[in-house]
């Protein structure tokens, strides 16, 4: 079910009158129905993995906090390891190997098609099977104690509006305000339409509106220049932030109106100077679980273990990017992307004092324009169709770096007559360093925005209509 389609305009207005007129407890029983239901929306047999990872993430976060000894908490913890991330492999990354084991193969004359599987992924599976890890690790750790009712528990799981394409939550935060009332507020209902309004904003005017023009230069058939290439791109990074930030803001504003508040999950990435910054700045939930879960269980071994800093901190930060772009997609792209980010890390760390005081001279927009380039070639490597395309692509910067060859297609008139907007919004809201900035300025120019975004959602009914982008991660 889309945020954007006619199924969920329906299926929102009745979850929310049933919501507000029931009690706190009938809330929560209401709310997990409506989330298995819009789960179930896209193939209701997919439904069993999702309670069955519920099911034994609950026991085991019992478990795993009544344990008396580390030895029994660990053999605990891992029975949470291998059930998530053992589905998550076959799923997902079952197809990926066994192609490779059969291409491999067949250098040496071998034979292996039988062991290929028709497997569909399950959507979302990234996304709640990351949330549910949280939760056992971090009682683990024992940084949390278990949800009080397997229900509560369930909803956190399961929490319809940021299923299938996150946030990724935190138990620390989301499971509480599920175990507690909520009290809805005038100013969070507020805040929560505006949310809803600006990601659909984003997400039917710029993102749908940007999607031929990248389509076309990854189309495969005739030859790009280098030009078109890095437009290309940095349009690819248009269009995926406009899909994926609306899809967190139509999922943050949805939490508010009924008095949740879901972790913010983008701030102005363009904006950014260094790859460091980046990450603190797009997909946040997905970047600080990496670094919680992931970085730092990693640096930690290496510490132990003793050595270089290289070991401790720029191979645990290499090996979190190589797995955080497998998270992406079980692709070889979606690996070299994770290698370019990972190397870009520590390139960027490692640089040169001359290098240094060079790029971070003079006004400091200027930080912004030496990022530009290694943000845009990292949307080349995410959205390439085959590590083929990339080298074609790569050669393009080099061998024609200014050509134009007239096939790129243009942005629609709505992308085209709104994508300047959200850039001005952007611009505000890094200079204020907040979101909410616009909360400041006076009554008719907030409601002649609101006017504008509404504007702008109509014009993008023309556009094509797709679906979110991460939903098949």
């Amino acid at each position: 079910m889309l945020f954007n389609s006619l199924d969920f305009a329906v299926f929102f207005p009745i979850v929310y009158a049933l919501y507000l007129v029931l009690p706190y407890r009938w809330q929560n029983r209401m709310l997990l129905v409506a989330s298995y239901v819009f789960y179930g929306w896209w193939d209701w047999r997919f439904l069993y993995l999702l309670i069955a990872s519920t099911v034994v993430d609950y026991y085991v976060g019992h478990a795993l906090h009544n344990a008396t000894t580390l030895e029994r908490r660990r053999k605990i913890m891992t029975v949470s390891l291998v059930v998530n991330l053992g589905v998550l492999a076959l799923f997902k990354y079952y197809n990926f190997f066994a192609d490779t084991l059969i291409t491999s193969a067949s250098w040496f004359g071998l034979e292996l098609d039988w062991i290929t599987l028709n497997i569909l992924l399950p959507v979302g599976i990234s996304f709640y099977t990351f949330q549910s890890l949280s939760y056992t690790i971090d009682i683990y750790r024992k940084k949390l104690t278990p949800a009080k009712t397997f229900w509560d528990y369930a909803l956190f799981v399961a929490f319809f509006p940021q299923l299938v394409a996150g946030p990724i939550e935190r138990a620390t935060n989301l499971l509480g305000q599920v175990e507690n009332p909520r009290k809805i507020e005038f100013t969070q209902v507020r805040r929560g339409l505006f949310l809803i309004l600006l990601g659909l904003f984003k997400k039917v005017a710029i993102a749908d509106g940007v999607a031929p023009a990248v389509n076309s230069v990854f189309a495969e058939g005739w030859a790009v220049s280098g030009f078109e290439v890095f437009v290309g791109s940095f349009l690819f990074g248009v269009q995926i932030y406009g899909d994926f930030s609306g899809y967190s803001d139509i999922a943050r504003g949805t939490a508010k109106l009924m008095g949740f508040n879901l972790m913010k999950n983008f701030h102005t990435p363009f904006f950014s100077t260094s790859p460091s910054e980046y990450w603190t700045r797009w997909h946040i939930s997905l970047s600080s679980w990496v670094r919680d879960y992931l970085y730092y269980s990693l640096g930690l071994h290496y510490m132990r273990k003793g050595g270089s800093r290289w070991n401790r901190v720029y191979k645990a930060q290499l090996y979190a990017m190589v797995l955080m772009g497998l998270w992406h997609g079980a692709s070889w792209t979606f690996v070299s992307w994770g290698l370019f980010m990972g190397l870009l890390l520590i390139g960027w760390a490692l640089r040169p004092k001359w290098l240094k005081d060079i790029m971070e001279r003079g006004p400091k927009w200027t930080a912004h324009l030496w990022f530009l380039p290694f943000m845009t070639y990292s949307m080349l490597l995410f959205r390439a169709n085959d590590l083929g395309q990339i080298g074609r692509f790569t050669l393009a910067f080099v061998t024609n770096p200014i050509g134009y060859s007239g096939n790129m297609v243009n942005p629609t008139f709505a992308a085209a007559a709104t994508l300047p907007v959200l850039a001005v919004l952007e611009w505000f809201a890094w200079r204020a360093s907040s979101e909410k900035f616009y909360q400041t300025w006076p009554r008719p120019v907030r409601a002649a925005l609101c006017a504008y975004l509404i504007f702008g959602v109509f014009l993008g009914t023309a556009n094509g209509p797709a679906q979110f982008i991460y939903f098949q991660f």
